[in-house]
């Protein structure tokens, strides 16, 4: 795959002079098969799991969010996985804050963190810190959120893109939260968004070995997108979201609500659309998230790519670890 040989060669060469503790990023879009390449790799090595995905710490979004089943969980633990109620606020420091406590307990216990997911902003928030950006201004999030009832939302990120074009293109015309923040952060700053988060912040005190699965057939990709969907719906999808949402805290401007397909759900369920126009919209909404992480994982130019639709994918990834040091599994 791309820069394999020589992005290995790279890595054992760099350990033989960094003394940072070992870590593992296995990147992906959604429907790539992260999590069943991390539980097999488990088997084989000295690893604990940490989820790096923003929808998987909320408690209750289970099916739509795709987490692991029990069995597979109580076979193979992830970290920060149901650690926030809904309506409870997570953010990139949040996580990079609980991820490196759990980096370091595994370290401690003699082992090596495994960070499994899809949400590229905690990757990199973990890898290169964020910057300090201004606290929230109750005040000034109420006038621009008075503006946007006026204008809409759309208008709103029309603003946002005159102001602060590079944040406009990673945020969606609909993402009211984000739009809403990048322009708090301007009014506040003076700075955009995106010229602060381009700092540098606190480097990793970890040595890193990256693996992106990246599917070649984009069709490929799609279909098993939505066939899980599919599967989703029938294992009741639907009846999750209705329970959400008869809750007291569940409302649709919540974080939480950013996870694909609740959303679409919230809308077929106040009576927006028909239920086929659901799936469609859903799904879609899944392929398209799936093409942003992947024009993201081409940002990251360290990582080492495997097609997982490829043969032998367990083996390949495997040989990459063992030729990084990473250590085998006791034998049980």
């Amino acid at each position: 795959m791309r820069h394999a040989a020589a992005g290995v060669a790279a890595f054992r060469s760099m350990n033989r002079v960094d003394q940072r503790p070992p870590a593992i990023f296995l990147m992906g879009p959604t429907a790539s098969g992260k999590t069943a390449l991390a539980c097999a790799l488990q088997e084989r090595f000295a690893l604990d799991l940490v989820s790096v995905d923003s929808a998987l710490v909320y408690r209750g979004l289970d099916i739509g969010a795709a987490k692991p089943e029990p069995a597979i969980l109580a076979r193979h633990p992830h970290r920060l996985i149901d650690i926030r109620e809904p309506h409870q606020a997570y953010s990139a420091a949040d996580f990079r804050s609980d991820a490196l406590v759990a980096m370091e307990e595994i370290a401690r216990a003699g082992r090596v963190p495994l960070l499994v997911g899809g949400t590229g902003l905690y990757f990199r928030a973990i890898e290169r810190g964020l910057s300090a950006l201004p606290d929230a201004d109750p005040d000034l999030r109420r006038r621009l959120a008075a503006e946007a009832s006026q204008i809409g939302w759309a208008r709103m990120h029309e603003r946002l893109q005159q102001r602060d074009p590079v944040a406009a293109l990673r945020i969606r015309p609909g993402d009211a939260q984000r739009i809403q923040r990048a322009l708090e952060v301007i009014e506040l700053s003076g700075r955009t968004l995106s010229e602060q988060q381009a700092g540098p912040g606190d480097r990793l005190p970890w040595r890193i070995l990256k693996l992106a699965l990246v599917p070649i057939d984009r069709t490929a990709l799609h279909e098993r997108i939505a066939r899980r969907f599919d599967q989703m719906l029938a294992d009741g999808f639907l009846d999750e979201a209705r329970r959400l949402r008869a809750s007291s805290t569940w409302h649709a401007d919540l974080p939480a609500m950013r996870a694909v397909g609740y959303r679409q759900a919230w809308s077929h369920l106040s009576g927006e659309h028909d239920r086929p126009t659901f799936r469609d919209r859903a799904i879609f909404a899944t392929r398209q998230l799936a093409k942003r992480q992947i024009t993201w994982l081409r940002s990251e130019l360290d990582a080492r790519w495997f097609d997982p639709d490829r043969g032998g994918l367990t083996e390949v990834a495997a040989d990459a670890l063992r030729l990084s040091g990473i250590p085998a599994r006791e034998s049980q």
